[in-house]
C-alpha cells in the first residue's frame, strides 16, 4: 500500500505541472456525462416511465455506475493503456522488479482528470437522493456504498481482462470497449429493460446486475417482500476481480517479449 501511494503521489505531481490543462480536461470530463444525463431526462420527459422505472430511479442507477467508472478509470488507468507498455517492451522491465506486476501496472498511470466525471455523478447522486422518497436505514446506506465499490471492482476487472489480451495480441483490440465503455452505457439503466439473455449474461458472467439491478430493488423497495440478501449481491461483483487476476497471471506466464 505504501508503494501504491508513492506511485499515486508521483503521478499526481507530474499531472499538476500543467494545471490549466488538468482543470480544462477535468471540466470536459464533467460536461460529457452531463449531456448524456440531459438526453436521459428528455427521454423520460417524453415517455414518462421506462419498463416501470421512473426518471429518479434510473438517475440513481446512472450516478452509481458513472461514479464507479470514474474511480476505476482513475485508479486502474494503467491496465487501460497496457498495450503501449507491451508494444514498447516496457513490460519487460516490470518483470525484472521484485514487485507484483499488477501493482506496478496499476501504479504506472492515474487519470486524475476523471475527478470531473466523479463530481458530476456525485452531484446527480446527491440530487437524486434528496428527491427520492426513500426510507433510509443503516442497511440501505451500506448497500449504496457496496454498490459503488462493487462497480469499481467490476470495471477494474474488465480493464484487467482487456489488458491480458495484449499478452497475445500486443495491440489492444477494440472489442474490449464493448465491455468497458459499452458496459458503462448499458449499465446506467436497470437490466430489466433488456432482453433476458442480456440480463442473465450481465448478472452471472459480468455481474453488472449486482450493482444496477438486484441491490437497487432492495434500495427502492421494488419487491413484494424485502429480500435482505439483495443487499449482499454487490459482494459478488467485488469477487469478480479474483478470477480476472488469475487470468492475468495465466497470460503473464505466456508472455513473449516484443523485442522493442
Amino acid at each position: 500500500m505504501q508503494l501504491y501511494l508513492c506511485y499515486l503521489r508521483i503521478v499526481l505531481n507530474a499531472q499538476m505541472q500543467y494545471r490549466t490543462s488538468f482543470f480544462l480536461l477535468a471540466l470536459g470530463q464533467m460536461l460529457l456525462p452531463l449531456t448524456v444525463f440531459g438526453g436521459m431526462y428528455l427521454l423520460f420527459a417524453r415517455f414518462g416511465l421506462l419498463r416501470g422505472w421512473s426518471f429518479l430511479e434510473v438517475a440513481l442507477c446512472f450516478s452509481i455506475i458513472h461514479m464507479s467508472f470514474a474511480i476505476s478509470q482513475c485508479c486502474a488507468r494503467g491496465f487501460d493503456t497496457f498495450s503501449e507498455m507491451v508494444r514498447t517492451g516496457e513490460f519487460d522491465r516490470l518483470l525484472l522488479r521484485p514487485r507484483s506486476t499488477v501493482l506496478q501496472v496499476i501504479g504506472s498511470q492515474f487519470e486524475f482528470t476523471r475527478i470531473g466525471r466523479l463530481l458530476q455523478s456525485s452531484g446527480v447522486l446527491t440530487w437524486t437522493l434528496l428527491n427520492l422518497p426513500l426510507d433510509w436505514n443503516i442497511l440501505k446506506a451500506l448497500t449504496l456504498i457496496l454498490m459503488i465499490i462493487s462497480g469499481v471492482f467490476i470495471f477494474t476487472g474488465i480493464f484487467i481482462l482487456s489488458a491480458t489480451l495484449c499478452f497475445w495480441t500486443v495491440q489492444g483490440i477494440e472489442i474490449a470497449n464493448v465491455f468497458t465503455d459499452g458496459g458503462r452505457e448499458m449499465a446506467q439503466y436497470p437490466l430489466t429493460i433488456y432482453q433476458k439473455w442480456v440480463t442473465r449474461f450481465f448478472t452471472f458472467v459480468i455481474p453488472f446486475g449486482c450493482v444496477n439491478y438486484l441491490p437497487l430493488l432492495f434500495l427502492l423497495n421494488k419487491t413484494e417482500e424485502p429480500y435482505p440478501l439483495y443487499m449482499l449481491t454487490p459482494l459478488y461483483g467485488i469477487l469478480f476481480v479474483i478470477p480476472c487476476l488469475y487470468i492475468w497471471n495465466f497470460g503473464e506466464k505466456h508472455y513473449r517479449s516484443t523485442g522493442s
